[in-house]
């Protein structure tokens, strides 16, 4: 029987694997698509910030971790690598502007130019936060999940997950359409297939499905030089010739329509072609993330979060804390999921 089964390789769910094995933990880890990071982790824009963005609930109390933990990542995984360039954010009047925290910056048109250089408009002010990167989310994935394997991890493919394996009140693993998956503990990081899976449980999991539409589109490179939020797209430069852009998803587009608002806002975009574009569905906690036992007897446990890719690196490392040590992590109090 495997210690621990985890559900979901996704971001989340590799980076719990990846932190047990690392710790000596039998696990095996279950994954209904054909490989890591090919569900909602691959529609990721993958918007790595400390300091900025919505940090609601439980997730304010790890936001201090997130640029230490993706740095330890890229020392213990060598092909791992963050693109650093900062972000730009701008949008809302005066009266929406946030509060500065540390590490974040107002800058005015001047600094904006110098820093995008090929915007046409650029604003009267915007944010400045220049510690912002990406992450290929997708990548990230792959290579936490060969690493759990090198550290003896299990892990199964096209393994769809059906329901909890239960013995009178007590979880003893997962049944999946290749048959049932012991364990001592089960966690899901599953997205917003959580709550179902959860449904015989004690446990409140308000989780909404949030969709969001993603771009691949190529481009000169340099056109986009920091990660650009406006009120009416997001955009960044993955690699030299490639954008990723995060689209409103009102209706189905033509290329000419999820092209105009970066053609709009930037100079030498005409260039651009669009690759293709997905939606994809996020899991939305309500109260902000979902971290911790979802049964009195610990035998689920429970990993749901937006944004997955930024809070991934910290989260595997407190919940493989916490499953190996027993002891509560400090920095997880006010993710607990209510179990009756």
């Amino acid at each position: 029987m495997s210690a621990v089964v985890v559900v979901g390789a996704g971001i989340v769910g590799a980076s719990v694997a990846y932190h047990l094995a690392r710790r000596g933990v039998p696990v095996t880890l279950l994954e209904q698509g054909p490989g890591p990071g090919t569900g909602v982790t691959a529609d990721s824009f993958a918007w790595v910030g400390g300091t900025g963005g919505d940090w609601p609930g439980g997730a304010q109390d790890l936001r201090e971790y997130v640029l230490a933990d993706y740095e330890r990542l890229e020392a213990e995984l060598p092909d791992v690598a963050l693109r650093r360039t900062g972000s730009l954010n701008w949008g809302g009047g005066p009266d929406q502007e946030p509060r500065l925290t540390p590490g974040q910056f107002r800058v005015g048109r001047g600094d904006i130019t110098a820093l995008e250089p090929n915007l046409r408009h650029p604003p009267d002010q915007a944010i400045h936060i220049p510690s912002d990167a990406g992450v290929d989310a997708t990548a990230l994935t792959s290579a936490l999940v060969a690493a759990a394997e090198a550290h003896g991890a299990t892990v199964r493919y096209e393994t769809a997950v059906t329901s909890l394996q239960l013995s009178g009140e007590r979880v003893e693993g997962v049944r999946s359409a290749t048959g049932p998956h012991s364990a001592a503990t089960v966690v899901l990081t599953a997205g917003t297939s959580v709550p179902q899976l959860c449904e015989p449980l004690p446990a409140d999991l308000p989780v909404a499905a949030s969709p969001a539409t993603l771009a691949r589109i190529t481009a000169p490179p340099g056109l986009v030089r920091t990660i650009v939020a406006t009120p009416d797209f997001e955009v960044r430069e993955v690699r030299d010739g490639g954008l990723l852009m995060v689209l409103p998803t009102r209706r189905e587009r033509t290329a000419h329509d999820a092209l105009r608002p970066l053609r709009t806002a930037f100079r030498g975009s005409d260039e651009c072609r669009l690759l293709g574009y997905r939606t994809g569905i996020r899991p939305m906690p309500a109260h902000g993330p979902l971290i911790g036992y979802a049964t009195h007897d610990r035998s689920v446990y429970v990993a749901v979060m937006h944004s997955g890719v930024t809070l991934a690196p910290t989260v595997g490392r407190l919940v493989a804390d916490e499953l190996v040590t027993a002891r509560p992590a400090r920095e997880l109090l006010r993710c607990r999921p209510r179990v009756h």
